[in-house]
């Protein structure tokens, strides 16, 4: 009688299309599942680091004082008039400066991600377009000249917008061809153009006759949240929400834009419209950031290559993450800047600089990390 052969695989296990499809749906549920555990996790720890952050600096205030104080003046509440000088140290000058340090970190955040996708090169960041070096003039005018002085308090910020706008608007001249808006040509001009405004900067502040004038831009140059006041939030808050919703709108053509421009448009997605819309975008972004925090370095650099270590490099998650992310990072950045030294203040960069150096180093140096990729 001749020997049966033994079936190699199990009969009660699918195998085919069929199978193949639900070990698709399980991976996929796996990673939601996990995106969304990190958001949680990112997300009590951003409001758990906030109220720290409140509480913490020269003049430490318990974490229970602190919520009250917070509570009173949304609910208009009630307070001792023995606590009138504690609650405005919490209320008017700290939470409006760390609920903006949150605000900026996570605007860097998505900016670095948008403009990584827009120029497809990892070593980019919100400010290698020229835009805050175009913005440093308008800042520096503003501190030698005293232009628009007409704005009292948002004199700063207003000359630093309208700068960081009117360099964008050079950088995108300049770089148009007859072959569109190319990634290369992009930075190459933004490099470019940033030494012209950093040039002219430097005249500018060369001239002055005030001596405090070069510490002044520099410390600004460097970031700074010292001047952060409740004024200073709109602006910034709704430039980074709206940034943030068109695009995880358009994650799906960042996926797409990543593959190469002749790839992208094979799928139906047009490369020059939606790189010039990412352009636009990422200017007034960085524009209203800059405005209101100075250029702060590293963060728009390092953070999406952290974040897609982490999630993969699909546009929709690594955009959930990197603006908590980011807010996470830059709040407890400017916790150590405001009471490392205390009384005095280091300014935001180099605190950034100090970490974010030796983090891109590492991650260059790791051979299973590719840009995009993990």
């Amino acid at each position: 009688m001749p020997a049966t052969t033994e079936p190699t695989t199990d009969p009660l296990q699918p195998t085919g299309p069929a199978a193949a499809n639900r070990e698709e749906h399980r991976m996929a549920r796996t990673a939601r599942s996990g995106l969304a555990l990190t958001v949680a996790v990112l997300s009590t720890a951003l409001a758990v680091s906030v109220v720290a952050a409140i509480s913490l600096g020269p003049a430490t205030m318990p974490a229970g004082d602190t919520l009250r104080y917070i509570g009173a003046a949304l609910t208009n509440g009630t307070i001792r008039p023995d606590e009138v000088s504690d609650y405005t140290i919490i209320w008017a000058v700290r939470t409006p400066r760390v609920l903006l340090a949150a605000v900026v970190g996570a605007g860097l955040g998505i900016i670095g991600v948008a403009v990584q996708a827009l120029v497809r090169n990892a070593l980019a960041d919100p400010f290698v377009l020229g835009v805050s070096s175009g913005a440093s003039v308008g800042a520096t005018s503003v501190v030698v000249f005293g232009a628009f002085g007409a704005l009292g308090v948002y004199a700063l910020s207003a000359a630093a917008f309208l700068g960081a706008l009117g360099a964008s608007i050079l950088v995108y001249l300049a770089a148009q061809s007859r072959g569109g808006l190319s990634p290369l040509r992009l930075v190459l001009t933004g490099v470019a153009m940033a030494f012209g405004f950093q040039a002219v900067m430097s005249v500018i502040v060369f001239l002055s006759k005030d001596g405090e004038a070069a510490r002044t831009v520099l410390f600004w140059l460097m970031g700074s949240l010292g001047a952060a006041t409740w004024g200073s939030l709109p602006l910034a808050g709704s430039a980074v929400l709206a940034a943030l919703v068109l695009l995880r709108r358009s994650s799906r053509s960042l996926d797409v834009l990543a593959l190469g421009d002749e790839t992208a448009a094979s799928l139906g997605v047009h490369t020059e419209a939606l790189r010039r819309r990412l352009f636009l975008l990422t200017a007034l972004v960085t524009g209203a950031v800059v405005a209101v925090s100075g250029a702060i370095g590293f963060v728009g650099l390092v953070m999406p290559h952290l974040v897609r270590m982490v999630v993969g490099s699909g546009h929709a998650r690594v955009l959930a993450v990197a603006p908590l992310a980011g807010a996470l990072f830059l709040v407890w950045v400017d916790l150590v800047s405001r009471t490392l030294v205390a009384p005095q203040e280091l300014p935001l960069g180099v605190i950034t600089a100090l970490i974010g150096v030796p983090v891109f180093i590492t991650l260059m140096r790791r051979r299973s990390y590719l840009f995009g990729g993990r």
